[in-house]
């Protein structure tokens, strides 16, 4: 069993590649592309090595890990780096490949995705793009929090983050592409426990997920151009690459359109869930019936959420932050 990789190890590699792969004279400015802080020239001519650990200083563990998957992008071979990614995955989890494509929140017909690149793993709405939102930015080693889905709302809308309208106008467009009760409910329930409580630290809901979740599963498509229309009730980014998916069971998950149990339905839905837990997802299932609206039911309903996100969060110590 390999042990445990540290934050001085990943460190102390990464000052290694860079003063095996760059030029003193070339150092800063290499770190800056990569978005790291930088000194001066005089500093990386002393000791290139030195002037990266310096450089990387602030940085936590999951951010070294971004960082050296950027420099295996970057320089070829450099399996001892390679290799203490892996071991980084293997430690803690998570979902193995870039999150690329996270398109959601679709307010009537579904997109209708294609992949049009292969190799980089590109798709393309090729219809219905206008009722549904694509998130296009990077997600790093934080996840996606609410308050970075607002500014995207806000850059993509012109609108003003500081305005508190910008903010409930996204929300209110999220909660248009919710069909049910039971989901609204749940997503109405997850905003009014926490979104004071955590603020800024609050990790985004995002509903009605069209997703297409990287490398692997370009590689199951077999070289099908066609995609799979993955659409998931709800999706949390959380940090280390942890994906947490959460579904909302009415009768149409198990039953035929007569109303009968229908077994083929239930076995493609638990098909579906094998091949998202082995590419590293969590998935959790409410049934419909949990979340009545009936008002006699309804704080049950809510403190049974509550109680779900307290557990879900302590798990993956989501905390406030000052």
């Amino acid at each position: 069993m390999s042990s445990r990789l540290t934050l001085v190890e990943l460190r102390n590699e990464i000052a290694e590649t860079l003063a095996e792969w760059e030029k003193a004279y070339d150092l800063p400015d290499v770190c800056v592309a990569l978005g790291l802080e930088h000194g001066t020239e005089e500093e990386a001519f002393s000791s290139k090595r030195a002037y990266v650990r310096t450089c990387t200083k602030t940085k936590n563990l999951s951010e070294l890990v971004e960082l050296g998957e950027k420099l295996l992008e970057r320089y070829p071979e450099l399996e001892k780096l390679e290799n203490m990614i892996a071991r980084f995955k293997t430690q803690y989890g998570g979902v193995d490949g870039e999150f690329k494509n996270l398109i959601f929140s679709a307010d009537g017909p579904k997109p209708e995705l294609v992949l049009t690149d292969a190799l980089n793993n590109t798709i393309e709405i090729v219809k219905n793009a206008e009722l549904c939102l694509a998130y296009n930015l990077s997600i790093g080693s934080s996840g996606l929090l609410w308050i970075d889905l607002v500014k995207w709302w806000a850059d993509t809308n012109q609108l003003k983050v500081s305005d508190k309208n910008t903010d409930r106008s996204l929300y209110k467009r999220l909660i248009k592409s919710l069909t049910s009760k039971p989901e609204i409910h749940f997503f109405q329930t997850y905003f009014r426990c926490y979104y004071d409580t955590l603020g800024t630290s609050l990790p985004a809901l995002i509903p009605q997920v069209y997703l297409h979740y990287g490398p692997k599963s370009v590689r199951e498509l077999s070289g099908e151009k066609r995609l799979m229309r993955q659409r998931m009730d709800f999706l949390m980014l959380l940090p280390n690459n942890q994906r947490i998916v959460i579904e909302i069971d009415g009768k149409q998950h198990y039953s035929s359109s007569n109303g009968s149990s229908s077994p083929k339905k239930y076995s493609e839905m638990v098909a579906e869930d094998r091949k998202l837990r082995l590419t590293g997802y969590e998935v959790y299932r409410f049934g419909g019936y949990e979340l009545t609206e009936d008002e006699k039911d309804k704080s049950q309903s809510g403190k049974l959420i509550h109680d779900f996100f307290e557990r879900l969060f302590k798990k993956h110590k989501i905390t406030s932050r000052p």
